[in-house]
């Protein structure tokens, strides 16, 4: 059985679609990646599954229940952290974790328990005595999460939960949630750090116009798109006779930037690269360095999305 299944869901705002015509099936007991440039519809599809909105048209099932006719049921199941930020100024971290606790019916003992491991989990026991509003923007993100974790879920919604996380406080947050997806936990996680998605997810699906362009695993996607491969050959000084030399040369960049900077992006790399080799060694032009760079998820990305713009 799938954990969330949606056939043609669709939502207006003024006449505009927000979400045109999604069709979707996520399996259970794993983080579903959801990624779209900035108004591609990612946040209104999170409040349309948690049924925080309601759609215009179409059908959505959230773990085996009718999602439009019983919300309540399905906000009972699920957790969720949205974007905007969401925390009770005036109360210290572990009484906003206990509160939660209460919140959903957690008996004290067991409350008091999860509170003492999720302070150390997401690293607020040294601050645990602290006001929310005398927080930074990244510990207030971090008892955000935190708390969802308070009651117990089947699915779990976070709207790019890394926001204001320095390196280190991310690092760990993905690694707790890829722990808790061992459990049976189902996550749907929007992100736009590309890097993220490829580290944690399991399926990951590119929005753009309120419109699904493709479905896949990360592997799966660079295999598919990965044949165009990058290298890059760096010039120490600014070399500007570079440009008239390398003019025949397709699929061929050059940035002034940094000295200078020749960039191959092609599917035939390997035969170009001899060619501008060649070219530079007969006008005794030195190399500074060269690397290939294999083709990520933020490569694969652009090149869809800026497709998608392009056929639109």
């Amino acid at each position: 059985m799938s954990c969330i299944d949606v056939a043609h869901l669709s939502k207006s705002y003024g006449g505009v679609l927000a979400v045109d015509d999604l069709t979707l099936s996520i399996k259970p007991g794993q983080v579903f990646g959801f990624l779209g440039p900035n108004g591609a519809g990612k946040s209104t599809v999170i409040k349309l599954l948690t049924t925080l909105v309601s759609p215009s048209a179409g059908s959505l099932s959230i773990l085996g229940t009718d999602a439009i006719a019983d919300p309540l049921k399905i906000r009972r199941k699920i957790g969720v952290v949205l974007q905007q930020p969401s925390y009770e100024p005036t109360l210290s971290v572990e009484k906003a974790l206990e509160k939660y606790g209460m919140m959903w019916d957690v008996p004290r003992l067991e409350r008091k328990e999860r509170m003492e491991q999720l302070l150390i989990d997401f690293d607020l026991a040294d601050i645990r005595k602290k006001r929310n509003e005398d927080l930074s923007i990244g510990q207030r993100r971090r008892v955000q999460v935190a708390r969802e974790f308070m009651h117990d879920m089947e699915l779990l919604f976070l709207d790019e939960p890394t926001v204001g996380l320095d390196p280190r406080a991310r690092r760990r947050l993905l690694d707790y949630l890829k722990d808790r997806v061992k459990t049976g936990l189902t996550i749907f996680y929007t992100t736009n750090i590309l890097t993220e998605a490829e580290y944690l997810c399991d399926e990951i699906a590119i929005i753009d116009k309120g419109k699904i362009i493709m479905v896949d695993s990360p592997d799966a996607l660079k295999n598919k798109f990965g044949k165009e491969k990058t290298i890059k050959i760096h010039l120490s000084t600014r070399q500007h006779a570079v440009s008239s030399l390398l003019s025949g040369i397709p699929d061929c960049k050059i940035d002034f930037e940094t000295g200078t900077s020749i960039i191959i992006r092609s599917e035939q790399s390997e035969p170009l690269l001899l060619r501008v080799l060649t070219i530079l060694y007969d006008n005794k032009i030195d190399i500074q360095d060269l690397s290939a760079v294999p083709t990520n998820l933020e490569e694969i990305f652009l090149n869809v999305v800026g497709d998608n713009a392009s056929h639109n």
